[in-house]
């Protein structure tokens, strides 16, 4: 129920000019597939350009524009190796080469015919003893019309896509923009002197505009906030039911130690929240090893307890699995029945399962999100976890609330350890609980920076490592600018690795079928094969004790968080493990810090907030690369300063107007479908 004021902005990207089916995949790639996402494409920077009458005038490594008359051609000697050049005069007699590789070399002929002269707009370098300009961003006819572009945006590309034709379909969608009613409070607006919304979006993509950059991320962080509010508010009101346990089972428990503090703490937060008729939302956040398994199992046997069922939602098979068979384990002295059920679970298997559930004998059922489609039914569901919460939305979470018969209590979990400031920006609606203890007998990791030159001394103590029957991890970078290149290089790894350990080494990366990578994680947890070469993917939740080595590749490349989360995969058992961090060539100021702290501490707290104020305007909770933060236009450093206002904004509006009917309230509500946080508005109507 889109306001109609909205629907030129979600029309298709194809009813721009211009945009047929060829344009429109480099188009999806960048995720602009409305007129909308268009608008939002905001530029990655901006370049200023000076005119000059010649190249004396010019200084090297400066952007211009200039006029020149080419006066000769010259392609490659081998056709289609090498450059294309074409040699130009300025209006003094100096030269300077124009550079042209690969296909653009056959509009260079086009463009700049031999004494014609024509205006050239790009960056001057210098190649050996000649002035080049490669590839020039404009080359117009006489009139100079880019004279006027002497500053010009320049935006994230795909393959497919020019500046120029992304800049002219960013004008196309800003005629097309409506007037809005203004949804931020008088009182800020006027303080903060911000322009009005349209304004805003046309003037960002015109130059570095500090003040319209900031109105809109404060939309977009207001946006988000108000519709986590609305969901809080919306679950306050909703009937779940108290779930108090008697002890009977947990008394049962036979754990191998004793709880940490942080361990209680959290398990009495958690059950006295479930105590409460009002269905609980807390998200459970712990460091990597810190036990959060065993706090899930006992707030899941005090929901049991109680005479109700309980369900943990993992984001991976191999992680469910992992956790039905710790869980089983965990809770057989106390006669709970646990349970599996995956997507890949048939036929009778499933239907005994799906029974057990309904008929109630099942007690806590494990899985992927295949437990929470239609076909299943629960007797009486009341407690759900989530493990590793960022990969689910609030959208999600809402769909699961809406499983038992009362809504039942929710706790998410994730061992992402992320900074205060960010918590509100991604579960402002929850009640959080922090695991920042280590459990006694959790060994401190080794961590060592090696330089890549010595990567041969490094495969040998791999070999040695394997002699002595232990298993080791080899992580290769992932970066996003080019998926395939990173594939081929772990690719590469794996093949030096194979030839010399044999059969031993299992691949893993995400392109791989989920089969494929499913048997190959299952040959390496059942210490079948010896080195697992991975990029990211195991990350999160890999439990397989015997493996006490950890090599990560250019870990220069990798955000703090990240490295943090890969080393956690070692140290799970009771042998001594050792992270070889092994460094490239060309460290920059920051990656030898991120380095260093590594060495220095395993509290993933501190590295988390450390990480904020290394990486500043970068990527969010290093997930930016699975796209996970719920931001596209705020920046780091506009989330940590504009979020707590636009909290306390959107707390207060929801306070005085939490049906949002009022003047201001309506214009929320366009906010919320503009930023696609229409759950929110969904829940007014609901209810």
């Amino acid at each position: 129920m889109r306001p109609d004021i909205l629907n030129a902005l979600f029309a298709e990207v194809d009813t721009l000019d211009g945009v047929g089916p060829k344009l429109k995949k480099p188009l999806d790639k960048l995720g602009l597939t409305r007129v909308r996402d268009v608008a939002y494409h905001l530029p990655d920077r901006f370049v200023t350009r000076r005119a000059v009458q010649n190249l004396d005038e010019a200084g090297e490594g400066e952007q211009i524009v200039i006029q020149l008359t080419p006066t000769e051609h010259r392609g490659p000697r081998n056709p289609g190796r090498g450059p294309h050049r074409v040699f130009a005069q300025d209006a003094i007699g100096n030269v300077c080469a124009l550079t042209y590789f690969g296909r653009a070399s056959y509009s260079a002929k086009k463009l700049l015919p031999v004494g014609e002269t024509r205006w050239v707009a790009g960056k001057l370098e210098r190649y050996g003893d000649m002035l080049q300009i490669v590839h020039p961003d404009h080359v117009l006819e006489e009139g100079g019309e880019s004279l006027q572009r002497l500053c010009e945006p320049v935006y994230a590309l795909s393959e497919g896509l020019t500046q120029p034709k992304v800049a002219g379909l960013v004008s196309q969608a800003l005629t097309k923009l409506p007037e809005l009613p203004e949804w931020i409070e008088p009182g800020q607006f006027e303080k903060e002197q911000w322009p009005i919304w349209s304004d805003a979006l046309k003037l960002a993509h015109k130059s570095e505009n500090g003040s319209a950059r900031d109105r809109l991320a404060y939309d977009e962080l207001l946006a988000n906030s108000l519709a986590l509010m609305l969901v809080r508010a919306d679950n306050r009101q909703r009937k779940g039911r108290a779930l108090v346990g008697d002890g009977s089972r947990i008394g049962k428990l036979q754990l191998p130690f004793p709880l940490t503090g942080a361990q209680e703490r959290s398990i009495r937060e958690i059950t006295e929240d479930m105590g409460q008729e009002a269905p609980m939302l807390r998200l459970l956040q712990g460091d990597v090893g810190a036990g959060k398994t065993v706090v899930a199992l006992e707030t899941m046997l005090v929901a049991v307890e109680a005479g109700a069922q309980a369900a943990l939602l993992a984001p991976t098979e191999i992680l469910a699995r992992q956790h039905f068979e710790t869980l089983r384990d965990m809770a057989r002295p106390t006669g709970t029945e646990v349970a599996l059920l995956t997507g890949r679970d048939k036929g009778r298997a499933r239907e005994s399962i799906l029974m057990g559930l309904l008929d109630g004998s099942i007690d806590i059922v494990v899985g992927t999100h295949a437990i929470f489609q239609d076909a299943v039914q629960y007797r009486d569901l009341g407690l759900v976890v989530i493990d590793e919460q960022h990969r689910f939305g609030v959208a999600q979470r809402l769909q699961l609330a809406r499983k038992g018969r009362r809504t039942p209590h929710t706790l998410a979990m994730t061992a992402t350890p992320i900074p205060r400031t960010l918590t509100l920006a991604q579960y402002g609606e929850m009640d959080v609980s922090r695991l920042d203890e280590l459990p006694p007998g959790r060994q401190a990791i080794d961590t060592r920076v090696v330089g890549q030159d010595r990567l041969a001394e490094v495969v040998e103590g791999v070999g040695r490592h394997i002699d002595k029957g232990q298993q080791a991890y080899w992580v290769c970078p992932m970066v996003r600018d080019s998926e395939t290149v990173d594939i081929a290089a772990a690719e590469a790894r794996y093949a030096a690795l194979k030839e010399r350990f044999g059969d031993t080494v299992v691949l893993v990366h995400g392109q791989l079928e989920p089969a494929a990578k499913d048997a190959a994680m299952e040959r390496f947890a059942s210490g079948e094969a010896k080195l697992l070469v991975a990029t990211t993917v195991i990350e999160v939740g890999v439990d397989v004790p015997a493996a006490t080595l950890m090599v990560i590749e250019q870990a220069e490349r990798f955000g703090l968080a990240q490295l943090h989360q890969l080393r956690g995969r070692v140290g799970r058992g009771s042998e001594k493990s050792v992270c070889l961090l092994l460094r490239g060539e060309a460290l920059s100021d920051t990656g030898r810090k991120r380095l260093a702290l590594m060495r220095e501490t395993q509290d993933g707290f501190r590295i988390a907030e450390e990480d904020l104020e290394l990486r500043g305007g970068g990527e969010l909770l290093g997930t930016r690369q699975s796209g996970d933060t719920p931001f596209r236009v705020a920046d780091l450093e506009q989330i940590q300063r504009l979020l707590p206002v636009a909290h306390a904004d959107a707390r207060l509006l929801i306070e005085r107007d939490g049906g949002l009917s009022s003047e201001r309230g309506e214009a929320a509500r366009v906010l919320l479908y503009l930023f696609e946080r229409d759950y929110g508005v969904q829940l007014l109507r609901g209810g």
